[in-house]
């Protein structure tokens, strides 16, 4: 497997209120940070042209960078956050090849994983 980086977009929106949203969000936000080998980023709102940015973030919505070693810490770290709630993965690989993955249990988390090295392995 290649050490390269893939890039996601995780995307755990919901019907729910917004505050609790954005405490889901900032709280897996802090706590990603901790995962080895892992690079997260919350998402900017982009401010309509003319207009002085808002400097909000967007609820629900993670970017990350990890190499395909780190997918099991990731995806393990979801599934035990997010098992219960839908998740939206977008997946690009460092060769153009782009993905997206929509999960809502562990199980399928877990089957992502696996589907997603079996494709780092495939060039």
């Amino acid at each position: 497997m290649s050490d390269d980086l893939v890039s996601l977009e995780l995307n755990f929106q919901d019907d729910g209120p917004e505050a609790k949203q954005e405490q889901l969000t900032v709280s897996l936000y802090q706590q990603l940070q901790k995962v080895p080998g892992l690079t997260i980023d919350r998402v900017a709102e982009v401010a309509p042209d003319g207009s002085r940015s808002s400097g909000r973030f967007l609820w629900g919505l993670l970017q990350a960078e990890v190499g395909i070693p780190g997918f099991k810490d990731l995806f393990g770290f979801l599934g035990d956050r997010l098992g219960d709630k839908p998740i939206v993965i977008k997946v690009k690989f460092p060769d153009g090849r782009v993905f997206e993955i929509v999960a809502h249990s562990r199980a399928e988390l877990a089957a992502a994983r696996e589907t997603l090295e079996a494709m780092a392995k495939i060039k």
